[in-house]
């Protein structure tokens, strides 16, 4: 099908986000659905319910289902990584039908909870089972998103550098840094043009790193002013919330530059930084979180079958452009789109 134009173009990319955020479809009802006896229940990292990232996308599925669905639920905030097991404990003690493990500290004491409880049902949120029937795995194929985001910040870039750190170096990181590397030098390669990517060596797998996940800390945000001084105008902080420490580096250096969001549409739930974000890479928890307590609550049969997030499945995406789409060439939307489309295909590896 030939596209007419590039918001048209684009659309493949930004049609699930838009309705994550109310934009394509009718006002939600205002009478949240009766209650019915389910019990879903989650467990956060240390970054609390309102770190802007995975924990808060968790529990935006949590209040989504029970709103829509009426299921109960309940909740255990961890403030260290001492908190996990009791956390769960006491969600296995309140009888959750089911109970989310946000994030990959929560492995360890995910499936040893698993293992303790063969009959209570737990999904691990970026983590995996050890061999037990009664734990889900949930994980994304993050590279694909963010090989967009990479060609994207590639064709963005007036410096043609382009830069990107994370958390920790674990495999939940920096399959998002792989994609975005790879996408940058796709455009490279097509364009003609030479592109740098600071921070993240992916064939040699090898960056910068924070160390944890603590949000803008001084370490982020000398890492970000770092990599600006390496010349990169676009970064992609692959760490939660490091959005202060980011706009802060290219603040106090001078520079125009710009953020690529992770995890939510970060000009959307963090506003005040919308003017600097040119786009995020999803990962769509809430929908994942949603659709699996829909499932069950109505008498679906529980899986320990693992969950992957997709361009396909629409488990990851590419944010709205906002106020920068005017901003891009109409062929690099184009071409997007068709990247999108041949990594659906299978025809393009977003990790080559």
């Amino acid at each position: 099908m030939k596209l007419k134009n590039a918001s048209a173009a684009f659309a493949l990319l930004g049609a699930s986000a838009l309705v994550l955020s109310g934009c394509a479809t009718a006002p939600a009802e205002e009478t949240a659905a009766p209650t019915i006896d389910y019990l879903a229940c989650a467990v956060s990292d240390e970054g609390s319910w309102n770190d802007k990232s995975f924990n808060e996308s968790v529990y935006d599925g949590l209040l989504k289902a029970q709103s829509e669905i009426g299921v109960q639920i309940a909740d255990a905030e961890s403030t260290s990584a001492e908190d996990f097991a009791p956390n769960l404990q006491a969600m296995v003690d309140k009888g959750c039908d089911i109970t989310f493990a946000v994030g990959f500290n929560l492995v360890a004491d995910v499936n040893a909870a698993a293992a303790a409880n063969p009959t209570v049902n737990f999904v691990t949120i970026d983590g995996w089972s050890e061999g037990n029937a009664n734990l889900k795995p949930v994980a994304y194929n993050m590279a694909e998103s963010s090989y967009l985001a990479g060609y994207l910040a590639a064709a963005y870039s007036t410096t043609k550098v382009v830069g990107t750190y994370g958390g920790v170096q674990i495999p939940a990181v920096t399959d998002f840094m792989d994609g975005f590397y790879y996408g940058a030098q796709a455009w490279a390669k097509e364009s003609g043009t030479a592109v740098k990517v600071v921070g993240w060596d992916a064939v040699a797998q090898t960056g910068q790193f924070i160390g944890d996940f603590t949000p803008n800390s001084g370490t982020s945000k000398s890492i970000a002013a770092a990599l600006v001084n390496e010349g990169a105008d676009v970064i992609f902080p692959v760490g939660g919330d490091q959005f202060g420490a980011v706009s802060e580096a290219i603040k106090e250096a001078g520079i125009a530059g710009v953020m690529i969001g992770v995890d939510k549409d970060i000009a959307l739930t963090s506003p005040e930084y919308a003017d600097m974000v040119l786009t995020s890479a999803e990962k769509r928890m809430t929908n994942a979180v949603y659709d699996i307590i829909a499932d069950l609550s109505a008498g679906g049969t529980f899986s320990g079958e693992a969950y992957v997030g997709t361009l396909a499945n629409g488990g990851t995406g590419l944010s709205p452009l906002y106020d920068f789409e005017s901003k891009i060439d109409p062929a690099v939307l184009t071409r997007l789109a068709e990247i999108e489309a041949g990594i659906i295909a299978g025809d393009i590896n977003p990790k080559a």
